[in-house]
């Protein structure tokens, strides 16, 4: 598994139109052993007039039920990913949120339009619209728990190259900041999945130095992840899948 999700990391880096990052986004859903997907900003797309982000290739009778009852912003799993960084299984929800009656009546809805269980990594960018990337199973298909760490890189990926996309289309752009080679060291050994302890044992300094250079380094990219910064600096720049793989 990690040689295909290292090989979509690697090919939507480049990914030119919101069409071709769809497909990108159908395959490894596949590969990953889910049967949907959905990336989006948690907005009616109809209502906003700045680019916004809206792909998924749920069943076309669940879309026009979504956007009828406006789900982009009360849809349940869209509640909840505004109170965690990291991704969630959907049958988490009840202890993340109040469910209400009409959450459980989404939910049904989706169930009887064929969606199963799912796990949704949110994408939180300051001075943007709060979004998220959801994958799905078939209704009756268990969840490939196996594949949740990769579904979390994954959607980290996605989210971070159609916001690239939609910032094109409105002609905003943003350079790599600087930052010190203390800062990239410790960006790297970050994206190596190693905490603040292990780097710090790593590099001989303390731990709280490199707290302090991750949570800059956060600050000067604008987000407020550690896979939100490694996707953002892979995709400017900042450091390549070099750095990341070397041994």
């Amino acid at each position: 598994m990690f040689e295909k999700v290292d090989a979509f990391v690697r090919d939507v880096t480049d990914v030119e139109t919101e069409a071709d990052l769809k497909t990108l986004l159908g395959e490894i859903t596949r590969d990953l052993g889910f049967s949907f997907f959905a990336l989006a900003h948690h907005i009616d797309v109809r209502e906003v007039s700045r680019p916004a982000i809206r792909l998924h290739n749920y069943p076309s009778n669940w879309e026009s039920y979504f956007e009828e009852q406006k789900l982009g912003r009360a849809d349940p799993v869209h509640r909840a990913s505004q109170l965690t960084t990291v991704g969630f299984r959907w049958a988490r929800l009840s202890g993340m949120i109040e469910m209400t009656a009409r959450d459980r009546t989404i939910l049904d809805k989706a169930a009887r339009h064929g969606i199963g269980d799912g796990f949704t990594v949110p994408a939180h960018i300051p001075g943007d619209t709060n979004g998220s990337c959801s994958f799905a199973t078939r209704r009756g298909t268990p969840l490939p728990v196996e594949n949740l760490a990769s579904a979390q890189l994954v959607g980290a990926y996605a989210f971070e190259a159609a916001r690239l996309l939609t910032n094109r289309r409105g002609g905003r752009r943003r350079e790599a900041p600087h930052m010190s080679a203390r800062q990239r060291d410790c960006l790297i050994w970050v994206a190596r999945g190693k905490a603040d302890s292990e780097i710090a044992t790593i590099l001989g300094i303390s731990q709280e130095t490199v707290h302090q250079y991750v949570k800059q380094t956060r600050a000067a990219f604008d987000v407020v992840s550690r896979s939100q910064l490694v996707a953002q600096a892979l995709f400017d720049g900042t450091i390549s899948f070099l750095d990341v793989h070397a041994r």
